[in-house]
């Protein structure tokens, strides 16, 4: 099992971020959605930039292409193995909706720009890390 996150200092899970942090308790990749416009916020905020309608947590499909990514080598914590991938995903929802994560599931000199992924969760605590593995 993947523990690069394990020593990391968690988020704080706060009112506004809730649905991200703990959706993957039900398997759930949560971001807010826009009730009147459908424009996907992240990171979440108060109003929806577009119409300043009222976000919503809801379910995103989980699915992700690699957009951008780098490899780390440093030991920033002395508890967390290096190296690993640190990348930018893009989901299929909406065209400018990008989530910062880490690559797990296979050696970092395998990833690559546009490869699929799909979300995969690792609880630390009462927090749900949204980490990303290759599809099969």
């Amino acid at each position: 099992m993947h523990r690069i996150m394990a020593h990391r200092p968690l988020p704080a899970i706060t009112p506004a971020t809730a649905h991200f942090w703990t959706g993957g308790s039900r398997g759930e990749l949560l971001l807010l959605q826009c009730t009147s416009c459908g424009y996907w916020l992240h990171p979440p905020g108060p109003v929806c930039p577009r119409c300043f309608g009222d976000p919503e947590p809801q379910p995103v499909s989980g699915d992700a292409v690699v957009h951008t990514f780098t490899v780390n080598h440093q030991p920033w914590q002395p508890d967390i193995e290096v190296p690993y991938v640190v990348a930018i995903v893009a989901l299929p929802e909406q065209d400018d909706l990008r989530l910062t994560t880490n690559i797990v599931g296979c050696p970092p000199g395998e990833v690559r720009i546009g490869m699929p992924v799909h979300v995969t969760f690792e609880q630390v605590e009462d927090v749900f890390l949204p980490l990303f593995r290759p599809v099969a």
